[in-house]
């Protein structure tokens, strides 16, 4: 396997709107992760790796990027020409079989196919794929000009999700799953289709063309978190916001076939091109696989959580809580069906140092507070690389104005609203319940009559001072780069009322609801200190609870997860009264 660094080039368009810069990080270089394919295709990341079909050469390659290590997957994979991972599981269009395929113990198994009379059985050939949240598959049949769909519950009743279009070839849904996009290979057009159903669809609308020259190519695609469409064409990978205005193209050493978003932080777009596989750095995220929410086999000693529904909970997955211009922020909801209304609810806002991380981090912790009766919204937010301070506040407090907005839809007590967060999450958490009158925290996303303040909130290692101590110190001039200058956009050195403006502790006040800090026994216990003593001198509840042996992250792992999801659940009984 070669490993190289190439010069990326970007073309940059001016008046690209929303974007206070590029989507694409440009202080990182275009690397070229490998040559060794036949032609590789539609790629996939899931379960901590990246999958790459090689069309021409019939293998399935898996790439792990921390030991930068490429094997064979699947040597006898056959003409698969795309992969997508969802709940769980590796979908695969597979080419060569004229069928739609998933990865069962390292092997091909048949998932559903789609027939039709009198039709070549080259025309019924799946060329690209993409999995929704629901486990349906929509797959192009370029051949004969169809965008078909196979319901996740039963797969052997596939249906036309679009007819008589030219050439279809990559697919994307949007974050919300409420539109399909279709790239149209031979004219290089972007259709966008309403999802009126499970695979319906209603009048199309054209998003975007590539008016390049006469050379054919739009080929594979994938959205962002923020909705933007990527597309693979001639030279370069297109990006288009959700509304159709082109912000940037990115230029490949050879032409594109397809791109999706990977790693862990989900901040590297993988590009599969002629010329081999590439990775280029950006400043947007891209959306992690949905889990699995199966039971799973219990595997003995295993520290991480299930996902899988409990029973009596139903799950309302990419509802649309904000919005910002043709920005959607989005919410995943688990609702409590037998629990007796209106019920308290809770906020639930990941970590990732302002930088990465997504609504499903915390997965396993909402569905524990439903399974306890509570209406719990997990939100994702505008992370650092897309917009900066106060943009992450801004959409928190949008979350409890849409919940209260909402009450009586949800069956919810709109005086009894809790929130939770971990590290950065908890850092949000901790601002949201000091400083519900700060009016540039609360932004324009939504429901202005509505009030943002908590009622009770549950800070899980999160820093409630900014402009001292360790984080201050890590943030001055000459320091380098740290997830607070991503996400206040300055060093304290440059704007210490920045940081002041941004630390919870500046803005307690005997209004402030009760707080309960958790933490680790080996994660710095007393970054809490300063706030409880602050918070005690107002006469504000506060309390901490340690857990031994805990590290940072300790609430998404066993054996610590039961014990503090126990005294949350008995904190909000007791405060959301």
């Amino acid at each position: 396997m070669k490993l190289l660094v190439t010069v990326g080039v970007f073309v940059a368009l001016a008046g690209s709107g929303a974007w206070a810069q590029s989507p694409v990080d440009t202080s990182s270089a275009l690397e070229t992760i490998s040559t060794e394919f036949g032609m590789c295709d539609g790629p996939a990341w899931g379960g901590g790796s990246l999958w790459v079909p090689d069309v021409k050469g019939g293998k399935l390659y898996n790439y792990r990027p921390g030991p930068k290590k490429l094997t064979v997957a699947l040597a006898d994979a056959g003409r698969i020409s795309a992969v997508d991972y969802n709940l769980g599981r590796l979908y695969l269009a597979d080419n060569g079989e004229g069928r739609i395929a998933w990865l069962k113990a390292g092997k091909k198994a048949p998932l559903g196919q789609y027939s039709e009379a009198d039709v070549k059985p080259a025309q019924l050939r799946p060329n690209d794929l993409v999995v929704d949240s629901r486990g349906g598959v929509y797959f192009t049949l370029t051949g004969l000009g169809k965008v078909i769909y196979l319901p996740g519950k039963d797969p052997s009743q596939p249906v036309i999700a679009v007819s008589e279009i030219d050439t279809p070839n990559g697919l994307a849904l949007s974050p919300d799953e409420q539109t399909l996009y279709v790239a149209s290979y031979a004219p290089k057009k972007i259709w966008a289709f309403p999802v009126t159903g499970l695979g319906q669809t209603g009048e199309r609308r054209l998003l975007a063309s590539m008016d390049d020259g006469p050379e054919k190519g739009a080929d594979g695609m994938t959205v962002d978190r923020a909705g933007n469409v990527y597309c693979a064409g001639p030279a370069h990978v297109w990006i288009w916001s959700p509304s159709g205005k082109l912000l940037t193209k990115l230029e490949t050493p050879t032409r594109p076939i397809n791109c999706t978003f990977g790693d862990g932080d989900m901040h590297s777009l993988y590009i599969t091109a002629l010329g081999g596989l590439y990775r280029q750095r950006m400043n947007v995220t891209g959306i992690p696989s949905e889990p699995s929410m199966e039971p799973a086999e219990l595997v003995p000693g295993d520290k991480n959580l299930s996902t899988a529904l409990p029973a009596g909970i139903k799950a309302e997955l990419n509802v649309v809580y904000a919005t910002y211009g043709d920005r959607k922020l989005l919410v995943d909801m688990f609702v409590p069906e037998d629990a007796k209304a209106p019920r308290p609810a809770i906020v639930v806002v990941h970590g990732g140092g302002w930088f990465s991380g997504d609504k499903s981090k915390f997965r396993a912790l909402a569905l524990g507070l439903a399974a306890r009766g509570y209406f719990t919204a997990a939100i994702e937010y505008r992370l650092a690389g897309e917009a900066k301070f106060p943009a992450a506040i801004q959409d928190c407090n949008a979350a409890v104005r849409f919940l209260r907005a909402n009450a009586a839809r949800f069956q919810l007590d709109p005086d009894r609203i809790g929130a939770v967060g971990g590290s950065a999450g908890g850092h949000l958490v901790g601002l949201m319940a000091a400083a519900p009158g700060v009016r540039e925290f609360q932004g324009d996303g939504g429901n202005p009559d509505q009030s943002s303040r908590l009622q009770a909130a549950v800070v899980m290692a999160g820093p409630m001072e900014l402009a001292t101590g360790p984080i201050a110190e890590r943030s001055r001039k000459g320091a380098g780069r740290t997830f607070t200058i991503d996400f206040l956009g300055r060093t304290i050195d440059d704007d210490r009322s920045l940081y002041e403006l941004a630390s919870p502790i500046t803005h307690f006040s005997k209004s402030t609801p009760p707080i309960l800090f958790m933490t680790g026994e080996l994660d710095s216990p007393d970054r809490d200190t300063q706030a409880i003593k602050r918070l005690n001198e107002l006469g504000v509840w506060s309390e901490q609870k340690v857990y031994k042996d805990g590290k940072h992250g300790c609430w998404m792992k066993h054996p610590w997860y039961d014990q503090m999801l126990a005294d949350m659940d008995a904190f909000f009984r007791q405060k959301l009264r």
